[in-house]
């Protein structure tokens, strides 16, 4: 074994004014009290919180903060992420900042959480990076997670590591704990699922081990999490299977199947049919009185036409 020491930080997070301040003084915090770990990983948009407007447009000088933290105390920092403008589109950006104080990646939230998360466009390129002679990391934000195909490209580039930075204040967050736990059964990693308090979310970040196991969950106040992963597990869980049974990795590298749904010509009909991604209005009744989706389809003998996207509104009054 190999040992690395990655420690999250649950922290509160304001809307309107600067977190970076006290980011850098948990980073302190943290290498104070847990001299041995290595890697620092922070909640989605805790610098500035989840206001685009409170975000600068020139993030250098903010960027150069955890830099020399990260030079300070020999450690990787990633420090949530940043609302970051491209020309005219905004962009969820998280960066992994390595020990020598060197920005060595970026990544871009590919899906930001529409229609909430209004006027983010989401990202397309996916993001992993070694750790030298210890393992291969990948990174995704927040609502990623929730379309498992990011996770199995990380994974299927080698990641053993999701850190999973995440910005949840709603009712759903033991929904995204599931997940987090069917993430790294399925994909076999370690997925530190690491949220913010106050504007930043509701806290309860968690750690999950490669078998689905649930290391260490949080309540809703300040921590420093730190967790030392063990990467040969999971390459021997990966190789054996998971508690020595299912080897899903190696599973769908030798599947039979392709799936249509990924093509361009899948029949998007019935996903069309369940309307445009807006926010729902007081006393919607969309989605009620619409057929089934058996019918959207011709079936054999019959010439079924499918409402166009104009009628969709009548069946739905």
């Amino acid at each position: 074994m190999t040992p690395f020491a990655i420690a999250g930080v649950q922290m509160h997070v304001a809307a309107t004014h600067e977190n970076v301040s006290a980011m850098t003084h948990k980073v302190d915090l943290a290498m104070a009290r847990f001299p041995w770990v290595q890697m620092l990983l922070f909640s989605e948009l805790a610098p500035y919180g989840p206001l685009p407007s409170n975000h600068p447009a020139d993030l250098d000088a903010v960027l150069w903060s955890f830099q020399e933290k990260a030079r300070e105390h020999n450690i990787w920092i990633i420090p949530g992420s940043l609302f970051v403008h491209d020309g005219e589109r905004l962009y969820n950006e998280s960066v992994v900042i390595n020990p020598h104080g060197e920005i060595v990646g970026r990544y871009r939230k590919m899906f930001p959480f529409a229609p909430y998360e209004h006027g983010v466009t989401g990202g397309d390129q996916f993001l992993v990076f070694d750790v030298p002679d210890v393992g291969r990391f990948g990174l995704s934000i927040c609502y990623d997670i929730w379309f498992p195909e990011t996770t199995r490209q990380l994974a299927s580039m080698g990641a053993e590591v999701l850190l999973h930075p995440v910005l949840t204040g709603t009712i759903d967050r033991d929904i995204e704990l599931s997940i987090a736990r069917s993430t790294a059964a399925m994909f076999q990693c370690y997925v530190f699922d690491i949220n913010g308090l106050g504007a930043g979310g509701t806290g309860r970040s968690c750690v999950v081990g490669p078998s689905g196991n649930v290391i260490y969950q949080a309540a809703g106040q300040e921590e420093i999490i730190p967790i030392e992963v063990d990467l040969d597990m999971v390459r021997r869980q990966r190789a054996t299977g998971l508690r020595g049974l299912g080897q899903t990795l190696k599973s769908f590298r030798d599947r039979n199947s392709n799936f249509p749904v990924y093509t361009d010509h899948f029949d998007n009909r019935y996903l069309n049919s369940l309307g445009p991604l807006s926010m729902p209005a007081q006393g919607t009744r969309d989605g009620i009185g619409v057929p089934a989706p058996s019918s959207f389809f011709e079936a054999p003998g019959q010439e079924n036409e499918y409402p166009p996207a104009n009628e969709l509104k009548t069946l739905t009054k």
